[in-house]
């Protein structure tokens, strides 16, 4: 009998086959400006040298870590293989490479695009589509076939491939962190001083701050976000493969584990399809051909899920979840689209009340984050229990326990969320793409009518990036059962008692790690861009003739200052998840560990939402009043929608994406060290 195994391996080798095509189609195209390279060069060069100096730190630590596996769980292997240690080093390099290659064809991607809009719009879409398609492509497939492999490679048992997600789950938060760190600290510093104070444009070459905000873009919303996303298809995949097995223990059907990996398989068949869908007028509305590919590739997707799981598992139930799971991947999408989106009340009134000045327009903005919310947890709770009860009819189908039926349920519906993911990547990508193309065309002293032709795709770039946070957040949230049944398995935990006084200490510790966290990912932005601003305010004092066009700025100051804030503030805020997990348990054993997950789960999901969508707002209401909206750019409405934009920024692109990573991270690594805890804690 064919190995269901070999689907999996086909569906990975597929989808990085499609992604270095793409990546051909991208750079076989002609660059034949010399102002547009220079500035292109500037930026590749800078993101390259942050992405060695973070990848160089990233690497001491990962080390450190791998050889206190060794020596706690590998010393005495099984078979003489040191199973956690080796996966670990490969899912941190794995990761680290994702982000690596994201950013190498994106920085490609922006020149190219920037160019293209000279001679046709249709081109600099798809340039700046298959860019981001490159991302979500190999991230999607390169998680496939590591897991995959290490599969087959660790004797077909799950358990021993936790590692793999740990590895790629630190390097993700670091990369992620890092990268957003780098990101804000330019941009907030460029914003507050070249557009408030000197009342220059975005992107204007004159400001110092401006290679380094493009650099940021690139190593935080591009390589940050690669190492972010292929951790948590990861995660998910391994924790949704050891709910399998206790499937496969009572029935013989291995398919039950490996059913995640070929789920992964069939979405990327269906991105793959969707590509060939990216088309309409893009001069009317250029996110109108990637709206049809999504919708292409969701309908593949509910296609091939009902094949994969009548023809393997042959339970209606299970597809009936499979179908929540996609729904409410479309659902998180619209939620997203209506809070951030410039056509609807929260952007219109954030932008109204910006008139007033920047204290109503942080009120407003406020107020609208933490209203955008209610929506997403009401949706994943409808979804968590619709797929849990369709889970339990399957398993009193087939004569199964009905909790472990249910939480199948769960890990399908999970699945079927996730089987859009390369698409959305791929969306995902393109925002960074259209954003450095408007700075390059603007920095470049392109036309109006080619940088005009560009804003078009920046601000729906601005739109796919908010779409795409929400998206990884309700993954996120959609997981959370499934996370916290792999632990439980993992520890061998039928109940868990959260009136325990020890449970409850953790359960608080839980919900406050992913605050704490916040505020120092903040707070290290806060200190970055004040060094910034600084700096730059620095350079117009000193040198009156950069804003004379007369003095070149000294761009390398400021993406060393970058440089050196994001090195140093991702090392504390990093340590969390790690120390967390670990002194509860030590102190309070394996139960407590499992009551800090659901806290730390559920308070960092609906303040990710909060901080991911706010800053959105802020950022949208900005972009609205630059339209020409309640006295446009230079008014004083424009100034305050500025200074709540330097507000939101930290949230949406630091801490907000990074916690993303942080309940994942929490999660693996208590599977990890979870038999360790029922072994030594002292009450």
């Amino acid at each position: 009998m064919l190995d269901l195994g070999i689907f999996a391996l086909l569906g990975g080798v597929v989808s990085l086959v499609v992604a270095i095509i793409l990546s051909y189609l991208v750079v076989r195209e002609k660059v034949d400006d010399e102002k547009m390279l220079e500035i292109y060069n500037a930026i590749r060069e800078g993101a390259s040298a942050y992405l060695k100096t973070q990848y160089k730190t990233i690497s001491y630590i990962a080390l450190v870590i791998t050889v206190l596996l060794y020596g706690v769980f590998d010393y005495y292997p099984h078979n003489g293989v040191p199973y956690i240690s080796i996966g670990f080093i490969l899912g941190a390099v794995a990761s680290l490479a994702a982000g690596w290659i994201s950013m190498d064809v994106a920085t490609r991607a922006n020149v190219r695009a920037a160019y293209s809009a000279k001679h046709s719009l249709k081109k600099t879409l798809d340039i700046g589509f298959y860019g981001g398609m490159v991302m979500g492509l190999f991230n999607v497939g390169l998680s496939l076939l590591g897991i995959t492999l290490l599969y087959y490679l660790f004797n077909k048992d799950p358990e021993l491939i936790v590692g793999f997600g740990f590895g790629a789950s630190l390097a993700a938060l670091f990369a992620q962190l890092g990268g957003g760190i780098y990101t804000k600290a330019a941009d907030i510093g460029a914003d507050l001083v070249g557009k408030v104070e000197a009342g220059i444009p975005e992107d204007d070459p004159r400001n110092p701050a401006v290679i380094a905000d493009n650099v940021g873009d690139n190593v935080g919303d591009v390589a940050g976000r690669g190492a972010d996303l292929f951790e948590s298809m990861s995660a998910e995949n391994i924790g949704a493969m050891i709910i399998g097995i206790a499937l496969t223990a009572v029935t013989g059907k291995e398919v039950f584990i490996i059913f995640p990996l070929l789920a992964r398989a069939v979405g990327i068949l269906a991105a793959v399809l969707g590509i060939l869908f990216v088309r309409g007028d893009v001069e009317k509305n250029p996110f109108i051909p990637l709206r049809n590919g999504m919708v292409a590739t969701t309908i593949f997707a509910l296609i091939g899920f009902y094949i994969l799981i009548i023809e393997t598992i042959g339970s209606i139930y299970l597809y009936y979840a499979a179908i929540s799971g996609v729904v409410t991947s479309v659902l998180i999408l619209l939620i997203t689209d209506y809070y951030t989106g410039y056509h609807y009340r929260p952007v219109k009134e954030v932008a109204e009340a910006s008139q007033t000045g920047p204290a109503t327009n942080i009120l407003s903005g406020f107020a609208a984050a933490l209203e955008s919310t209610v929506l997403p947890v009401v949706v994943i709770s409808v979804v968590l229990i619709a797929s849990y009860y369709l889970g339990m009819a399957f398993a009193d189908e087939f004569g199964l326990n009905l909790h472990i039926g249910g939480v199948y349920g769960t890990a399908v519906a999970t699945m079927g969320m996730l089987s859009v993911a390369g698409f959305v990547l791929g969306l995902d990508g393109f925002g960074p793409i259209a954003d450095n193309a408007g700075g390059i065309a603007e920095m470049s002293g392109q036309p109006e009518e080619v940088r005009k032709a560009i804003d078009k795709f920046d601000a729906v770039g601005n739109t796919t990036k908010a779409l795409t946070k929400g998206y990884a957040m309700g993954s996120a949230g959609l997981a959370a059962l499934l996370l916290f049944q792999a632990y439980l398995d993992i520890v061998h935990i039928s109940f868990l008692d959260l009136l325990q006084i020890k449970n409850l200490i953790g359960l608080f510790i839980g919900a406050l790690l992913p605050f704490f966290f916040s505020s120092l990912a903040i707070r290290a932005v806060s200190k970055a861009a004040k060094a910034m601003v600084e700096e730059v305010r620095r350079q117009f004092k000193e040198n009156p003739g950069i804003l004379e066009w007369k003095v070149k700025p000294d761009y390398a100051r400021c993406v060393s200052i970058s440089t050196l804030a994001a090195q140093k503030g991702m090392v504390l805020p990093g340590l969390i998840p790690l120390l967390g997990p670990l002194v509860v348990g030590f102190i309070f054993g394996a139960d407590g560990v499992g009551a800090l997950n659901i806290g730390a789960t559920f308070s960092g999901f609906i303040l990710a939402m909060m901080m991911n969508t706010g800053g959105a707002i802020w950022d949208n209401a900005k972009k609205y009043i630059e339209l020409g909206f309640f006295g446009g750019k230079g008014s004083e409405a424009h100034k305050a929608a500025v200074v709540g934009d330097t507000v939101g920024d930290p949230l949406k692109d630091t801490a907000g994406p990074s916690l993303h990573i942080l309940i994942k991270l929490i999660n693996t690594f208590s599977l990890v060290f979870g038999p360790l805890f029922l072994v030594y804690y002292l009450l």
